[in-house]
C-alpha cells in the first residue's frame, strides 16, 4: 500500500478527476506525485507504471469508501501522532523548518494542516486493510505446502546469518560516585543561574556527546524521543527557565527551555554522569569471570545465565540473544552485524557454535563502559532457502501470500456493490483485479 503524503510534485499538471470510488474521488494530481516521487527515486517505470499506480490509488479509495460504511473512526491522538512522526522524518531530512519551508513554500504548521486529512484517510485505510487481513494465521502443513509450490529456480538465495547471544555486566556506580556527580551539576545551575551561559557550561563539563560540541542545544525534538524524565521537564518548563537537577538512566542533567511548538521542544541540555573507576571495573568483570567459569563446567545454559545475571534489558529476556534492529528477528547477515557492532563481528569471526568468549571490555549502546561475554548460537552458510534454516522466513512470505489473496477476494466482493468510474484513457490499463463491471 502506498503511503506517499505531502510530496513536492516535480511537474505541474493541470488537475481533474480521474476517478471516482464510492464518494472519494483520485486527482491526476495524486497521480503525478506519486509516478514524479518513482522517477526521483531512481525505481524503474515503464509503459504499464501508471496503470499500477493507479490500481493502487483505487485499492485506497475502495478501502476508505468501505471504512466510512462502516463507520470506522481514527481518533485526534492518533492523527496528531502520525503528523508527528512524519514532520520529525521531514525535519530531520531538511536539517530544519527555514529548509523545509523553503522547499515547500510553507510553514510546518501550515504544511501540517494541509496534511491532516490526508493522513485521516490514510489511518482509516489502514485500519480496514487490518480488518481484512485480521486472524489470518498458517499451519506447519501450510508453510510446507507454500515452500514445496516454489518451482526450484525460483527458490531465494539466504546470505549467511548469526544468532548471537551476550551476557552483559555493568559496573555498579557508588553512593560517593552519584553524590560527587550531583554536588558537580547543581554547582554549574547555580552558575547560570548567577547569569553563565548555559552553552559555555555545556561545551566545556556536559558528559553527553549528541549536544555537548552544540553548546548543549537539541532542536526539534518530539515528546517521546528522549527519556521520560528529559520529556517531563522539557514540557513543563517555560521559554529561557531553567530545571532543577534531575536523575536517569544517563546521569543527572539540567536543561533549558529554548522554544516549545505543541509536541516539539528546542532546549539545552547538560549531562553529568557519574564517574566509573577501575575498581569498578574490575569488580563488573569479576563477576563475569564466574560465569564464565560456570559456563565452561556445563553447570548452566547460556540463555539461563544471561536471564540471572545479565544488565542488558534487551536481550536478558529473549535468552541473552541480540535483536537485529533492522529486522526485528534475531538473525543478523554478517554485514547487518558489522553495521550493528563491528566489535560482535570481530570477536564471533572465530567462534564455533555453542562456544562463546571470554569477558572482553565494551561499550553500551548509551556509551557507557561495561563487560560480556558472547555466546555463538548458530551460523548458517550462504545457501538456498529451507524449511530447516529458514522456517520463520518463509512462514512469512506464506502469511503475506495468504493476505494478499484475502485482499484480493476482499477487492473483488466489494467492488461489485461500491460505485466506481475511471476516466476514459485509464479504462484499457491491464489491471489485476476487475474495476468496472
Amino acid at each position: 500500500m502506498l503511503c506517499m503524503l505531502g510530496a513536492k510534485a516535480q511537474e505541474k499538471v493541470i488537475d481533474r478527476i480521474i476517478a471516482v470510488v464510492g464518494n472519494n474521488y483520485i486527482l491526476q494530481s495524486d497521480l503525478e506525485t506519486q509516478y514524479q516521487q518513482m522517477l526521483a527515486s531512481g525505481e524503474p517505470v515503464n509503459v504499464d507504471t501508471k496503470c499500477k499506480l493507479m490500481e493502487e490509488l483505487l485499492y485506497q479509495k475502495l478501502l476508505l469508501a468501505q471504512a466510512q460504511k462502516d463507520s470506522l473512526d481514527v481518533t485526534e491522538g492518533q492523527i496528531e501522532q502520525e503528523m508527528d512522526r512524519r514532520m520529525k522524518y521531514y525535519l530531520q531530512k531538511f536539517g530544519s523548518e527555514e529548509k523545509f519551508a523553503e522547499f515547500y513554500g510553507k510553514s510546518v504548521e501550515d504544511y501540517k494542516l494541509e496534511l491532516k486529512d490526508e493522513v485521516r484517510e490514510l489511518l482509516l485505510e489502514q485500519q480496514m486493510q487490518g480488518k481484512i487481513t485480521d486472524g489470518l494465521s498458517v499451519t506447519p502443513k501450510d508453510v510446507k505446502e507454500y515452500f514445496n509450490a516454489i518451482p526450484e529456480d525460483s527458490i531465494p538465495f539466504i546470505n549467511a546469518e548469526v544468532e548471537v547471544g551476550q551476557i552483559m555486566k555493568k559496573p555498579s556506580i557508588t553512593p560517593e560516585a552519584k553524590k560527587e556527580a550531583k554536588e558537580k551539576i547543581e554547582g554549574l545551575r547555580q552558575r547560570i543561574l548567577k547569569g553563565e551561559s548555559f552553552g559555555s557550561m555545556a561545551a566545556l563539563y556536559s558528559m553527553d556527546p549528541g549536544s555537548a560540541s552544540k553548546g548543549g542545544v537539541y532542536e526539534h525534538i518530539p515528546r517521546g524521543a528522549f527519556v521520560p524524565e528529559w520529556d517531563a521537564w522539557a514540557f513543563k518548563l517555560k521559554k529561557d527557565e531553567l530545571s532543577e537537577v534531575f536523575e536517569t538512566v544517563y546521569g543527572y542533567f539540567i536543561i533549558q527551555l529554548i522554544e516549545r511548538r505543541g509536541e516539539e521542544v528546542d532546549a539545552r541540555s547538560l549531562l553529568i554522569a557519574p564517574a566509573v573507576d577501575a575498581n569498578d571495573m574490575y569488580r563488573a568483570k569479576l563477576g563475569l569471570d564466574t560465569t564464565y567459569t560456570r559456563l565452561l563446567a556445563d553447570t548452566a545454559t547460556f540463555a539461563d545465565m544471561a536471564g540471572r545475571y545479565s544488565d542488558d534489558d534487551e536481550s536478558k529476556n529473549s535468552g541473552g540473544l541480540i535483536v537485529n534492529p533492522y529486522t526485528g528477528s534475531t538473525r543478523f547477515q554478517m554485514d547487518e552485524i558489522g553495521q550493528f557492532d563491528q566489535s560482535i563481528a570481530f570477536a564471533i569471526e572465530n567462534l564455533k557454535v555453542g562456544e562463546f568468549t571470554k569477558p572482553m571490555a565494551c561499550t553500551t549502546t548509551d556509551g557507557k563502559q561495561a563487560y560480556r561475554i558472547l555466546y555463538l548460537k548458530t551460523r548458517t552458510l550462504p545457501h538456498k532457502a529451507n524449511l530447516v534454516d529458514d522456517y520463520q522466513k518463509i512462514q512469512n512470505a506464506a502469511i503475506s501470500k495468504k493476505n494478499q489473496e484475502a485482499i484480493q477476494t476482499w477487492i473483488k466482493k466489494k467492488s461489485l456493490d461500491t460505485y466506481v468510474h475511471l476516466a476514459d484513457d485509464f479504462k484499457n490499463c491491464t489491471f489485476n483485479n476487475k474495476w468496472i463491471n
